[in-house]
């Protein structure tokens, strides 16, 4: 099969980009396979952290990308139309996970189709978590030019439906993350970390947004024992203040381990090694792609019950799910997690890791793509 896939490859960094990467690589295995990106993803005052682009800190695939697609800029889209149609592709893959992607990416798919060619997308988010007025009706155009969508959760599949009933959709869950490399030993990365060695250790990784809920997990961490450590992660979407204000007036401040920054690909081995459960502590969710990093290291998570986050844990085997994203409930999963002797942990990791690997996507998504 010939494929165009137009979406966030290197020079780009992000998890969006390393997604990407992993499944190009995989169907360049069996298929012709053509990457196209863009010239700009995001104007900057859209985009709330430090960089967009690779830096030298990260492990980035280099996919060679020809650049062509700038979001904002219509003549771009014309152009990056024709380029692929003058490809004559089978299909026309693509990555939707906003609606600010809707106008652009719509227009090159509208254009691809009418030419032929299949148009499949892998959607991330097909209504976003922070809602907008415009964002159905954005989403709406952009999936009326596809032939069909993959879905890594359930809670995707229904928002795809709710906004184009009768869509054709594969449902397959995130592959693995794995070109992080392996763990290290866990009393190394807590030393390097400047962590207490021998705590309860909790991570909470990733980009901080107010939908993830680390306002609630602050609170709940408050009510634990001084047997555990909270070690939080990553760049923050607007302004950390209200976060530092909860910290320096919880009791157990003293085991918040705050690294609000962008995290390199080659930091990420450290945090995961020297964490006992990573916890997600989401108010709404779709899937997560901090739990396929998870699951490449083989660490368990606690996440709350909401959006697609169950389909992905399986509960009181590679973690434990709370009930309701609740304080409450939070503080109740976190503690029964640590009941478990942690080679109960370690056996089911094992299992889970062999049933997500990326040739497996692969094979389903082209499968699929074949017979829509």
């Amino acid at each position: 099969m010939k494929i165009a896939y137009l979406s966030t490859f290197y020079p780009f960094r992000g998890g969006i980009a390393q997604f990407n990467a992993s499944l190009y690589r995989a169907l360049e295995k069996e298929h012709d396979v053509k990457a196209f990106t863009f010239t700009r993803q995001y104007p900057d005052f859209l985009f709330p952290g430090k960089t967009q682009m690779v830096t030298s800190d990260d492990i980035a695939d280099p996919i060679p990308a020809l650049r062509c697609l700038d979001s904002i800029q219509p003549f771009s889209w014309i152009k990056t139309a024709r380029i692929i149609n003058n490809e004559h592709p089978d299909l026309l893959l693509m990555k939707y996970w906003m609606s600010y992607m809707a106008p652009s990416l719509g227009f090159v798919a509208g254009r691809v189709k009418n030419s032929g060619a299949k148009v499949l997308t892998v959607v991330d988010n097909a209504l976003p978590h922070e809602r907008k007025f415009f964002d159905k009706s954005f989403a709406s155009y952009f999936m009326q030019r596809n032939t069909g969508f993959v879905a890594m959760s359930e809670s995707v599949k229904n928002d795809i439906l709710s906004i184009y009933p009768h869509a054709p959709i594969l449902l397959k869950e995130h592959p693995l993350y794995d070109h992080f490399g392996e763990k290290t030993e866990q009393s190394f990365a807590r030393e390097k970390l400047g962590l207490f060695p021998n705590k309860k250790t909790l991570l909470f990784f990733g980009f901080i947004r107010d939908y993830k809920g680390l306002d609630l997990l602050i609170n709940s961490f408050s009510g634990l024992s001084e047997e555990y450590q909270l070690v939080i992660a990553g760049e923050v979407y607007g302004s950390f203040d209200s976060y530092q204000k909860q910290i320096d007036t919880s009791p157990n401040k003293s085991r918040i381990f705050p690294f609000v920054r962008y995290i390199s690909d080659h930091e990420v081995p450290l945090f995961f090694s020297a964490a006992d459960a990573v916890i997600l502590p989401y108010k709404s969710a779709t899937q997560s792609g901090i739990s396929a990093i998870a699951c490449h290291f083989e660490i368990p998570i606690i996440a709350t019950d909401v959006g697609g986050l169950k389909e992905i844990i399986a509960d009181e085997k590679t973690g434990i799910i709370a009930t309701e994203p609740s304080e409450s409930s939070v503080v109740e999963a976190i503690q029964k997690f640590f009941r478990f002797d942690p080679k109960h942990w370690s056996k089911e990791m094992k299992l889970r890791k062999d049933e997500l690997s990326w040739d497996n996507f692969s094979k389903a998504l082209t499968t699929f793509a074949k017979e829509i």
